[in-house]
């Protein structure tokens, strides 16, 4: 694709990358066939290809956002099939978040959108707060008939039946290996994920130190930026990396680390590109360093000799979460990890499209969301699974709010295989009852 910033304007790194993302465009339109929000709404201007044109013309002109260019830019998902697709490896993901922190400065959005994001920059990165807003989210639900906007009946919608209690395993602490040690690890224990689901980073203590790691919560260390960055707050997001850049920087520099291990793989993604996000700036060398430790779980456990566990009588349906297989190119190591723990695993049609959660964007696009979430439950039930499993917290609340089958996280399945407690999820009596109750069926 043919450009035309000036010298001036090339100066800025944000439009330099840009101008590179560009120019590697050939606008073969690839993009189109795996984009979910083109496969939903039929737009061009709601595929990947029809945002570079868009995005092209916003930066070239340096002109102010319309609310056309706004409206196309918000509906993109940031699931990156495109990336996975495109055939030029036109890198969209940071041409995007560009874009987004362009807006961000320069358009004037309604007030009422302006609220929501800035309600959602100030609770859902911060876990205290979160987990408050959910309890009141949980006493207004019997009103949510009430509520004219529909952004905010889907806050409504996304508490969970069961607020877990804190888990004090969360805390900046150090966790022994119980076998002999083979690596110190940092764990990123995230921010929206410790309110609504604490026994995902339990189980990942569990299974890790089961398997020879030291596993560290650094001091420090928080919300991965993500929430934000996607939503173009480019001052909060990089803010909030920086605290944990030095926090695992700390680590690195003292005991060492072998990996930092992340279980959210919508932060893993975030977390990777940390030297890019920082190349020009102070902490760039220490950002570099972090993001050539971070490791999705699924990573770290290919490499740590899981247990080879006998046939179960237990089908799981594996759900690819964006972040995970587009986002970092991780597709067979979390499939890999349960067929050898004895799960029998099987896959939806149209794995490839995301389930319409993606950050705050069942919050922001709710009906879009919705008709992503629908196409994906059918799917995954189709299967007949007696289990779903995910990778990214997001996903699991958003495939579990319309599905009666159990959804877990990939590591809980795995820690419940080798030695570890049954799934609070799957206990008898629900979310709630002794999660040690149960034995996984075996196959005889």
């Amino acid at each position: 694709m043919q450009t035309t910033f000036s010298e001036k304007q090339l100066r800025d790194p944000g439009t330099q990358r840009a101008n590179e993302i560009l120019r590697s465009c050939v606008h073969c339109g690839f993009c189109t066939a795996t984009c979910p929000t083109y496969q939903v709404l039929g737009d061009e201007l709601d595929s990947p290809r029809g945002r570079i044109y868009l995005i092209k013309d916003m930066l070239e002109n340096e002109r102010v956002p319309d609310a056309k260019t706004v409206k196309h830019i918000d509906r993109c998902l940031s699931c990156l099939a495109c990336m996975t697709t495109c055939p030029s490896g036109v890198h969209y993901m940071h041409l995007v978040d560009h874009a987004r922190a362009y807006i961000d400065k320069h358009y004037n959005r309604p007030w009422s959108d302006r609220a929501l994001r800035w309600l959602l920059a100030r609770i859902l990165p911060y876990p205290g707060r979160f987990r408050l807003a959910l309890i009141g989210a949980k006493l207004a639900q019997p009103f949510k008939r009430l509520v004219p906007d529909a952004r905010l009946r889907a806050m409504l919608d996304m508490v969970p039946r069961h607020i877990p209690p804190v888990s004090r395993n969360d805390d900046p602490q150090s966790f022994a290996a119980k076998a002999p040690r083979r690596k110190r690890v940092a764990l990123m224990t995230g921010c929206a994920q410790k309110a609504l689901n604490t026994d995902i980073n339990d189980a990942t203590i569990r299974l890790l130190t089961r398997l020879g790691c030291e596993v560290v919560v650094a001091a420090g260390a928080g919300c991965c930026g993500a929430l934000t960055h996607h939503m173009g707050r480019e001052e909060e997001s990089h803010a909030t990396a920086a605290k944990n850049i030095r926090a695992w920087t700390d680590e690195i520099d003292g005991q060492g680390l072998d990996a930092i291990v992340v279980n959210t793989s919508g932060c893993g993604t975030t977390v990777k590109d940390y030297g890019h996000m920082f190349r020009n700036d102070a902490l760039a060398e220490d950002a570099a360093r972090v993001s050539a430790l971070a490791m999705d779980i699924s990573e770290l456990l290919m490499q740590l000799d899981l247990p080879e566990g006998a046939q179960k009588e237990t089908t799981v349906a594996y759900h690819a979460a964006c972040s995970l297989q587009h986002g970092q190119q991780i597709k067979t190591s979390p499939k890999t990890l349960l067929k050898r723990a004895g799960f029998t695993v099987v896959e939806p049609a149209d794995s490839h499209l995301c389930c319409g959660s993606a950050g705050t964007y069942n919050l922001l696009q709710p009906e879009i969301s919705a008709e992503l979430k629908a196409r994906k439950v059918k799917t995954l039930e189709a299967k007949h699974p007696d289990l779903i499993a995910a990778g990214n917290i997001g996903c699991m609340m958003q495939i579990g709010s319309a599905t009666d089958i159990p959804i877990l996280h990939t590591v809980e399945l795995l820690d419940w295989a080798t030695g570890g407690p049954k799934p609070r999820a799957l206990a008898a009596g629900g979310p709630g009852a002794d999660p040690r109750a149960g034995e996984i069926p075996i196959l005889r």
